[in-house]
């Protein structure tokens, strides 16, 4: 039973150092200039790099869904109605196709 409380007090303590140190390391990163403009453009880019991955490994369906998507993205440029969209277009496309 102890050996059960070290692991679960090691893991809060490991997880209050990661949260601290992301609070404290945040304080520091750049306004502005190239660096923050990377930083802000940087979660859009991993999206699409791990949609264009889930695409590249699926079929005509997905690459259907993925088109009605962006062109809801185009037409809107609202992320909460593209990714409804495209959510409605592959269950549609997998229910009846």
């Amino acid at each position: 039973m102890t050996e059960t409380w070290i692991l679960i007090f090691g893991l809060a303590a490991a997880t209050f150092a990661v949260r601290l140190s992301g609070y404290l390391l945040g304080q520091r990163l750049p306004d502005h200039g190239p660096w923050a403009r990377g930083l802000q453009a940087l979660p859009g880019c991993l999206i699409l790099s791990l949609v264009t991955y889930l695409l590249m490994q699926s079929g005509p369906q997905e690459w259907a869904a993925g088109t009605v998507a962006l062109a809801v993205a185009l037409a809107t440029r609202s992320l909460p109605l593209t990714m409804a969209a495209g959510i409605a277009a592959i269950c549609l496309l997998r229910a009846y196709f």
